[in-house]
């Protein structure tokens, strides 16, 4: 069975720094095209980034380029998010997600697999 699970969220205060990690367990995660999500309650979940399993290639929403890096930790099959200079609005359950698409876009319905997510809480 194909499993996700997010590590890393936790409180931080604004300018601060996380490193979400997303672990499998059952399947290599370089097949797969990997994203972060995050969720708010009220609202839709948001595609933040996404990597590709192919070439490499990367997507991240406009409100986090230049602050977000994923990447991909072959050696322990987790795929990090590192987030910088955190604001208050990046606060949210952030969750990872699985896919078989090739191409680097966070349409949810392109992802059957996900975790359980992790809360980040930005605040003074």
């Amino acid at each position: 069975q194909l499993q996700l699970v997010e590590s890393g969220g936790g409180f931080v205060q604004p300018g601060g720094s996380l490193r979400l990690s997303c672990a499998a367990s059952g399947f290599s995660l370089d097949y797969y095209l990997i994203g972060w999500f995050r969720q708010v309650p009220g609202k839709e979940r948001e595609g933040v980034s996404c990597i590709s399993p192919r070439d490499g290639s990367t997507y991240y929403i406009d409100s986090v380029k230049g602050r977000f890096t994923i990447s991909r930790d072959n050696a322990n099959n987790t795929v990090p998010l590192q987030m910088n200079s955190l604001k208050p609005e990046d606060t949210a359950v952030y969750y990872c997600a699985a896919g078989r698409s090739i191409l680097p876009v966070t349409t949810p319905k392109l992802y059957p697999y996900w975790g359980q997510g992790t809360q980040v809480t930005v605040s003074s």
